[in-house]
């Protein structure tokens, strides 16, 4: 049996994950932590074979941008020397696709790194000194997934479930988006725990997601009707071009087919299989209409 750490002891990917292992009885046993306070520091690392760094902040209004560095570059870096110390097997740290500073397009391993938020630029920052620690004894995983999304998540993905549930005309935009069902997520980081796989990872659902099918089956999910108004091509361009709210909700960003651990990707003959739930299902989930056991 494989003992986890996870840091972020109220997470939203962390607690997940542990009630996900319950339902599917997965055969390990994990504890969190909380890094606030200097009493972390004392805890004995050296029972746990792996450690999944979940802990930072995210985008928060009015904060400065020190903290961003403090707590997603210093603490994880502090907690990643901490761990190899100790002799932990498996460094896992959970970084973001804003490491790219896109905001449309196709990500790919020619995609340059030029993050423009300081969340982007201490969550890059902090790979590059965590992946320095790497060695045959202290494996370290990145992972830069997009957008999470689940029961009960929070960001983007709750604000369109609320507005989908208020109104019933959305417009019809042919835009793609990279996105990652929580459920998938789980089973991606039991393939990446059970083989110790060290990297850089890009887990992402099968399906590209458009947004206005999103809202569609959100709604549909509800028993709500919601028709979608097609308002060409030339208006939703021009929009987002010129609007960053826009361009985030609507212009297509996605991760490229090849990029390891996308979906049916290879590591050393390891073929990437996780998406136990497709685009529909997994909103159906989502929105918590129906009661499953998974």
């Amino acid at each position: 049996m494989k003992r986890i750490l996870i840091t972020g002891k109220n997470s939203y990917i962390g607690q997940t994950f542990i009630n996900w292992v319950k339902s599917n009885n997965v055969d390990c046993k994990i504890d969190t932590i909380d890094l606030k306070g200097p009493d972390w520091k004392k805890q004995d690392f050296s029972i746990y074979d792996c450690l999944i760094h979940l802990a930072a902040i995210v985008h928060k209004k009015g904060q400065e941008d020190d903290i961003y560095y403090r707590i997603n570059r210093d603490l994880a870096v502090e907690t990643a020397k901490k761990a190899k110390i100790e002799g932990v097997k498996q460094f896992i740290f959970l970084s973001t696709m804003s490491v790219f500073g896109m905001n449309q397009g196709v990500i790919n391993k020619e995609t340059k790194l030029l993050p423009k938020t300081s969340y982007g630029k201490s969550k890059l920052e902090a790979e590059k000194e965590i992946r320095k620690l790497g060695d045959e004894q202290f494996i370290v995983s990145i992972l830069r997934p997009p957008m999470v999304y689940g029961p009960n998540a929070s960001g983007n993905y709750s604000r369109l479930s609320k507005l989908a549930k208020k109104i019933n005309i959305f417009p019809k935009i042919n835009n793609q988006r990279s996105m990652l069902f929580v459920f998938n997520l789980h089973q991606f980081l039991k393939i990446i725990i059970d083989n110790q796989l060290s990297g850089t990872f890009y887990p992402k659902n099968s399906q590209h997601i458009n947004t206005s099918q999103l809202v569609y089956e959100i709604a549909k999910a509800h028993n709500k009707s919601m028709h979608l108004i097609n308002m060409g091509e030339a208006i939703p361009q021009f929009l987002i071009k010129h609007s960053a709210v826009f361009s985030k909700i609507f212009g297509t960003l996605v991760y490229d087919e090849n990029l390891l651990g996308t979906p049916n990707t290879e590591y050393k003959g390891l073929k990437f299989e996780y998406n136990n739930y497709d685009f529909k299902r997994s909103i159906v989930i989502s929105e918590g209409v129906k009661i499953i056991n998974d």
